[in-house]
């Protein structure tokens, strides 16, 4: 599985340990991602993993149904297209 968010896009970057003599070696820096449960009103229950700041935003626009419904399809990646569609197509559950 990529380290990356499929909502933000964020992922790995790289960068170098600088030691106290200036000695370079490369590390990664990752993305802090959270395996979570998002509870949709129109296809339930939906694990997903991602970053922090995404889980914010999401929190912020009033749940996974509200983003997706906000958000344009081209800024999406594709995997989170295809559960764009599926809430939009579905009834509520409520």
């Amino acid at each position: 599985m990529a380290r990356k968010c499929p909502i933000s896009g964020k992922g790995a970057l790289v960068g170098n340990n600088v030691s106290h003599s200036n000695r370079k070696t490369k590390r990664r820096f990752l993305p802090n991602l959270q395996t979570i449960s998002l509870l949709s009103d129109s296809v339930g229950s939906i694990r997903m993993r991602l970053s922090t700041n995404a889980i914010r935003t999401i929190e912020f626009k009033g749940g996974i149904d509200a983003f997706l419904k906000g958000t344009p399809a081209r800024k999406l990646s594709p995997e989170i297209r295809r559960l764009k569609r599926r809430i939009e197509g579905a009834p509520d559950r409520a």
